[in-house]
């Protein structure tokens, strides 16, 4: 302790004020140095406070102008000689700080992390300054084989990183509106969370994602943020390691995609089930949709959709079969009506194939490999997308939820963890149905089968509150909506004075990050993607080993 009463910890800062009044639940005030630029403080901006016993690590949720006398607001000075002798004095900056960690400088050598949530604050006049890298790193991490870097505090030249095992261990969701960046975000994370996987020798943290492409972003090339020229994805970036499939193949091959496979769709793969999430698509009814049911029990699985659409409600034959299950005429023509729409131009979808592509994905994911399923000219047919995605995801959980029971007593039989990623999750998980699908499911269930989420949506109030609940990280680009930013910061500590800082986000390549996987909210500038050096930073797997030491790898 020296003789200000600093804990001695951590470089040089530079100094933003002291505290003058506050309490926990409302932040500290913070008056700011006169030497100190107030225009250069931004809301989001990350702090240290050196109280006497600790250092109080927090975030800035509002800047302010103050004055020691009414009258400077009543009547502000004329000249500019007077402007500069009161500025500092009587007239000065204040920050409002929200506290959120405390660190324990004597505990550090000890067993245990020193790194715990606030539950005080300091004394008066406790400096506050700058946080710097070996801060954020005491708090974040630093870019090992558990944690990735995610971004960089605003005005700050340090890097804050995300714990990847805490990563994977629930679902997540990146939120924002449209063209804030979420695409370029998302692959990030994706590649992150592949390279970590890579690098990592043991079984429990590795992780496979399988990744419903709706807009062709994710596989071999993606758009360049703006629209402007094409750049590398996932498959370029890690070609041993991801494999993607496509529902249209002529699509892939105009855009030189490099792909591993076709996906077809017999009828025989298609369930009441898929039906029940395509409901307000296609304009079904309830009963039409219990209907389905029925008719999938006269004519079995392998028959039913066929059967169904093959039926004439004029033909006598067909009139006794429809009392018979006791279907109404009007029910029955409302369901072949949705069956002949979701069939109709959509190539992928035909009676003949055999069923098997549920499988080969499948495969692919027990072997330790990514799956990128692109749609093609698809992308913008959201019943193609949203049956899909419920197919493919419902028929993977019940073979992950099989194989994870089976190996309850012998764990390295266990498969790998997966991560399902899917756009305009909205659709999925809306009130009205996210009990009945499969996405609600593993939301709630976290990771009991070793399943989890990804969603990435800009409409995250459509979400349903207690999938929302549910979400273990929340990456949250600019969103101007109220009830969407609502949505994002229930439940959080602090909610309040986030949204501020949220309201406050650039349109693109800054994002507000919270929950599971950092141990306190931040506010970061994501890097660039698109450039050699962007890409240079990820790797199959050898590169990783390469910057890491041996020791490092035998510790994690």
């Amino acid at each position: 302790m020296n003789g200000d009463g600093v804990a001695p910890f951590g470089e040089a800062s530079r100094r933003l004020g002291a505290v003058v009044a506050g309490s926990l639940t409302r932040g500290l005030e913070v008056r700011l140095d006169e030497d100190c630029p107030l225009e250069e403080i931004a809301v989001g901006r990350y702090v240290t406070i050196h109280g006497r016993q600790r250092k109080f690590f927090g975030l800035v949720t509002d800047v302010e102008l103050k004055s020691l006398h009414p009258g400077f607001t009543q009547t502000p000075p004329a000249s500019d000689f007077i402007r500069e002798v009161t500025a500092g004095v009587a007239t000065f900056g204040s920050v409002r700080v929200t506290l959120y960690l405390t660190l324990d400088p004597l505990a550090m050598g000890g067993e245990g992390d020193a790194v715990r949530p606030a539950k005080t604050v300091p004394p008066h006049f406790s400096s506050a300054l700058e946080a710097s890298q070996e801060d954020v790193e005491v708090i974040f991490g630093r870019e090992d084989a558990s944690h990735f870097v995610i971004g960089t505090p605003l005005d700050m030249d340090v890097s804050v990183c995300l714990d990847y095992g805490r990563f994977i261990e629930r679902s997540n969701g990146v939120f924002g509106k449209s063209g804030t960046g979420k695409t370029f975000l998302t692959r990030m994370l994706l590649a992150n969370v592949m390279m970590k996987s890579n690098a990592n020798r043991d079984p429990k943290r590795k992780a496979v994602s399988l990744i419903f492409d709706m807009h062709n972003e994710y596989g071999w090339v993606g758009s360049a943020e703006g629209g402007a020229g094409l750049v590398k994805s996932l498959k370029q970036l890690f070609p041993t390691s991801v494999s993607v499939f496509t529902l249209d193949p002529d699509s892939s091959r105009r855009r030189n995609a490099n792909i591993d496979g076709e996906i077809g769709i017999g009828y025989r793969e298609v369930e009441p089930d898929d039906l029940s999430i395509l409901r307000e698509t296609l304009n079904l009814t309830d009963r039409s949709v219990e209907s389905a049911y029925q008719f999938r029990s006269h004519f079995r699985q392998e028959q039913w959709l066929a059967k169904t659409l093959e039926l004439d409600s004029s033909d006598e034959v067909t009139k006794q079969l429809l009392a018979q299950l006791n279907v109404h005429e009007a029910t029955f023509s409302n369901l072949q009506r949705g069956l002949r729409q979701l069939t109709r131009g959509r190539d992928f979808l035909r009676p003949d194939l055999p069923g098997e592509a549920v499988r080969d994905i499948l495969q692919h994911l027990l072997r330790g490999k990514n799956v990128v399923i692109e749609f093609g000219r698809y992308g913008d047919d959201l019943a193609a997308y949203m049956l899909v995605a419920n197919l493919f995801s419902r028929r993977i959980h019940e073979e992950y939820r099989r194989r994870s029971e089976e190996a309850l007593g012998d764990q390295a039989q266990a498969p790998p963890h997966l991560m399902i990623a899917i756009e305009e999750a909205h659709k999925f998980l809306s009130p009205q149905i996210a009990d009945q699908t499969i996405f609600g499911q593993i939301a709630r269930e976290m990771r009991k089968y070793n399943v989890t989420l990804l969603v990435i949506d800009q409409r995250p109030s459509a979400i349903d509150a207690e999938v929302m609940s549910q979400l273990g990280t929340k990456i949250a680009c600019l969103l101007d909506n109220d009830a969407d930013v609502s949505a994002v910061l229930s439940g959080v500590s602090g909610s309040s004075e986030l949204r501020s800082v949220l309201a406050r986000l650039e349109s693109r390549q800054q994002a507000l990050i919270l929950g599971h996987s950092v141990p306190m909210p931040v506010v970061v500038r994501t890097p660039d993607y698109g450039t050699a050096e962007s890409y240079a930073q990820f790797h199959d797997g050898p590169g990783l080993r390469e910057r890491l030491t041996l020791q490092e790898l035998y510790d994690d």
